[in-house]
């Protein structure tokens, strides 16, 4: 599959750990997402508080349990709350492509050199680049990539893989990895992602 264009959509897409986790209960149970679909629109099974959300809400997170190879489905539920956060995060990289590119290029970088904070810069300098690299990305104001630093904070806090100490620096909290989730990343040749979660090169 080749790589999806930048995006900017995680300005409005939450983590929604919970609602992964019940799709996931769901397809586990044998149902399709076309019938979660349909559930979802007349039981509002994800608590939205409005139609449009619940429609949201199923969009995103159907989209980003898609890009896991079914088996990660079973290994979900199977798996401890820190793992199981860990494959959400694995499932937001894989659907996000400028996202992916964060994680790889300076979450990953920082685990590398052992540094213990993500400053506000860091974002800014990321963003920066791609708006030098990438036509899209250049058209972006600074309140969207205001916004979706934002965003791509609050989801690693979230996580449990950085931790709020400044307004403008967060902890870099290294991600602890069951070796059954190590395993499978690297069996379905998720290589970088397994880069990404370690830190090495």
């Amino acid at each position: 599959m080749g790589r999806k264009e930048y995006s900017a959509g995680m300005v409005s897409l939450p983590f929604w750990f919970t609602e992964f986790k019940k799709m996931i209960q769901l397809v586990n149970s044998g149902m399709t997402f076309p019938e979660i679909k349909k559930i979802n629109i007349k039981e509002n099974v994800f608590s939205a508080p409005t139609e449009y959300r619940a429609a949201q809400i199923f969009n995103a997170v159907s989209s980003r349990v898609k890009t896991l190879p079914p088996d990660f489905y079973t290994l979900f539920e199977q798996s401890d709350i820190t793992n199981q956060k860990l494959i959400v995060l694995i499932s937001i990289m894989e659907n996000d492509t400028l996202f992916f590119d964060f994680m790889y290029e300076v979450f990953r970088e920082k685990l590398i050199i052992g540094a213990e904070e993500l400053a506000d810069s860091d974002f800014r300098v990321f963003f920066k680049e791609k708006q030098i690299q990438n036509g899209r990305v250049a058209k972006w104001t600074d309140y969207t990539l205001k916004r979706l630093g934002r965003s791509y904070r609050n989801v690693l806090m979230e996580t449990g893989i950085l931790e709020r100490t400044t307004n403008s620096t967060k902890k870099i909290i290294k991600p602890i990895m069951d070796q059954s989730l190590e395993q499978k990343l690297n069996e379905r040749g998720m290589a970088m992602t397994l880069r990404i979660l370690t830190g090495v090169r």
